[in-house]
Formats: C-alpha cells, sequence, structure tokens
C-alpha cells in the first residue's frame, strides 16, 4: 500500500459516486465498490490496500486487455466484459480508469438513469 494507491482509490470512488444513482456496496472484506441499483460497476478495494480496478467494459475490454497491467476478472467475470487493473507501481493513469467506470456505469446501470446522465437530448 502506498499514498498513490490510497489517492487513486479515493479519486476513483469521489469520481464514480457523483454518478446518477451510485452507491457504496461492500460484498467481501477489505472492498468498497461502486454499485447502481445493487450491481455493481467497479471493483475498488478499501484505502489501505494496494490499487486494483475492475470494471465490465463491453466496448473496450479488448484494447484494454492488450496493457500489460490488465487481464480479464477472475471468478468467470473476464468472459462477461470484465477487465482488472493492477498497477504494481509508477503513476496511476486517473483519466484512463475514469473512462473504464464510465464504460462500466453505462453497462450496469438503468437505461433510464443513463439518460438522465446524458441529460434531455
Amino acid at each position: 500500500m502506498t499514498q498513490r494507491d490510497d489517492d487513486a482509490i479515493r479519486a476513483l470512488r469521489e469520481f464514480g459516486l457523483a454518478y446518477p444513482g451510485a452507491h457504496l456496496k461492500s460484498p467481501w472484506p477489505t472492498h468498497a465498490d461502486l454499485a447502481v441499483n445493487d450491481k455493481t460497476f467497479a471493483y475498488l478495494p478499501e484505502e489501505g490496500r494496494p490499487f486494483s480496478l475492475s470494471c465490465k467494459l463491453p466496448e473496450s475490454a479488448a484494447e484494454v486487455l492488450a496493457l500489460p497491467y490488465c487481464e480479464p476478472t477472475r471468478y468467470g467475470l473476464g468472459k462477461w466484459g470484465w477487465v482488472t487493473a493492477s498497477l504494481p507501481k509508477g503513476k496511476v493513469p486517473l483519466d484512463l480508469f475514469k473512462d473504464w467506470i464510465d464504460e462500466s456505469y453505462r453497462a450496469q446501470a438503468p437505461k433510464r438513469l443513463v439518460k438522465e446522465l446524458d441529460g434531455p437530448d
């Protein structure tokens, strides 16, 4: 665990909680995940744990899996487009991970909440 990890976890959790209907969900010890309508859209560890992020990426999973720090999410989730990023060191690409959270939220949220997010257009 590093300060870098905690800062990134806090920033991504705050970003995800700003989405309509988003809330925290903790199905396992050491997790404080992001969910909408009780459906997880981002798995994040609690602060004090090593950084990792898992998101459902139905549009970009194949591209994302080419990154050296990414792999299909375990427990069979990978076959449904879930990808996990684990960064052993270096800078956390927050903008990239925010894009993943956005894609995952849109994949998991009810259409009415996605419409609310996009505005009345």
